[in-house]
């Protein structure tokens, strides 16, 4: 069956709302406190609030090390499928853990410390994951700039984020052949008023880019013996754990800043009272990783859960064909799929009678959450029943519906965060 709905939410929601210091507090167990905070929310005026001010943790420790401990050091965390290169690999939670650690390394290293922010102008690359999770687990701030920037946009967010360090790419794949990322972030460094210390280099086999004096190699740091990977930093629940920059309509830039805490058990809660996904699960979020939903879905929430997500370096269409996603789901055994009613549009209009659909075998996909706007009639009757078919009886939640209880208050699809 499919639903805009989601069992249950409005139980939880009202329980929120009459008691929230006993219901968040329970939410808060799922999450490891190096100091458990006694306060769960200060009011600051009526839009904000700081949520667990006493409370101190590491969101890295809470992605990674906690789930080595608990037995999970196998488990894969991260699948990356790049359709562009063909190139494929998963990453357990022990060989994510090591990776990161050792690029913390090189970020303190290269003079980061906590509260330091780094911008990542990085494509769709396990890089990226690994990058971000490293400035978690420092208390840096990670700031990280879309690949579809052009160089006065880049320059503008250098300016604004004041890194402390850069790390790009030579290359992306998408959505040409090959787009030069080191020639935009060189025209960006020349136009930015602010001056990074030092720009790290993922340098991709489609392209190598030549490297400046300040500018350093990350396959030859990580190699490197004199840095050693450094443990995670206390910091407390309220410090910002990323910086998300965004265009308005108006053309103006919108900052978005996630905190520790507040953001923690938020997506902890929702992996498993709204998606759905619990440890050992695959969750496949078929969104950029400089989205919202793309740090909140791809990256943090499935690692606090101990559940593996999908790293997609394609698109709906031409990816090769329609049944792009399709493949991935059935290939790595996904449960949840969350994409848009976009990519369902195109899809639908590229593959009408479920003929490409049909190759592949979806009895593993439970929910395909829609997010960003409401799916058209039409659109929900081809999706009801290809999937339906496919993954028997799965369940369709449209987000952009907003899953609300009556009273007009509800779990905010467009910022990811209960509101």
């Amino acid at each position: 069956m499919s639903g805009s709905g989601v069992p249950g939410y409005a139980e939880a929601y009202r329980q929120s709302v009459e008691d929230p210091d006993t219901f968040w507090r329970a939410a808060a167990k799922d999450v490891h406190w190096i100091a458990t905070p006694a306060s769960i929310v200060e009011r600051q005026d009526a839009a904000r609030s700081r949520w667990f001010p006493d409370g101190t943790l590491n969101t890295c420790f809470n992605a990674l090390d906690r789930h080595v401990a608990l037995g999970r050091a196998d488990q894969v965390a991260l699948i990356y499928d790049s359709p562009g290169t063909g190139f494929k690999r998963q990453y357990s939670y022990a060989d994510l853990t090591e990776r990161t650690a050792k690029f913390a390394g090189v970020l303190r290293a290269l003079g980061v410390a906590k509260g330091d922010r780094v911008l990542l102008y990085l494509p769709m690359i396990a890089e990226a994951v690994v990058a971000m999770l490293a400035c978690a687990r420092l208390g840096a701030v990670h700031c990280v700039a879309s690949g579809e920037l052009a160089p006065s946009e880049l320059a503008f967010r250098i300016e604004d984020a004041q890194p402390k360090v850069v790390v790009s790419a030579s290359c992306g794949i998408e959505p040409t052949p090959v787009s030069g990322y080191k020639p935009t972030l060189d025209r960006a460094l020349a136009l930015s008023a602010h001056k990074p210390g030092r720009c790290v280099i993922v340098q991709r086999p489609q392209s190598d880019a030549p490297l400046g004096e300040s500018e350093l190699d990350y396959a030859s740091l990580m190699r490197s013996s004199a840095i050693q990977p450094t443990e995670c930093v206390e910091v407390t629940a309220t410090d910002p754990l990323y910086v998300l920059h965004t265009s308005t309509a108006n053309g103006t830039l919108r900052r978005t800043v996630r905190d520790n805490g507040g953001h923690a058990v938020a997506l902890r809660w929702s992996m498993t009272h709204i998606y759905d996904v619990g440890p050992g699960d695959v969750l496949f979020t078929a969104a950029d990783i400089g989205s919202t939903v793309g740090h909140s879905y791809l990256v943090y929430a499935p690692l606090l859960t101990g559940a593996t997500t999908v790293l997609y370096a394609g698109k709906p269409l031409g990816t090769p064909d329609p049944g792009a996603y399709w493949r991935v789901a059935a290939e790595y055994g996904v449960k949840t799929l969350i994409t848009t009613s976009a990519a369902i549009r195109e899809l639908e209009g590229a593959d009408p009678d479920g003929a490409i659909r049909s190759r592949y075998d979806l009895s593993c996909l439970r929910t395909v959450f829609l997010a960003n706007e409401r799916l058209d009639p039409d659109r929900q009757d081809w999706e009801t029943v290809e999937l339906d078919a496919a993954a028997h009886n799965h369940r369709r939640v449209d987000l952009s519906t907003r899953i609300r209880d009556g009273g007009g208050r509800a779990w905010n699809s467009s910022a990811w965060w209960p509101q």
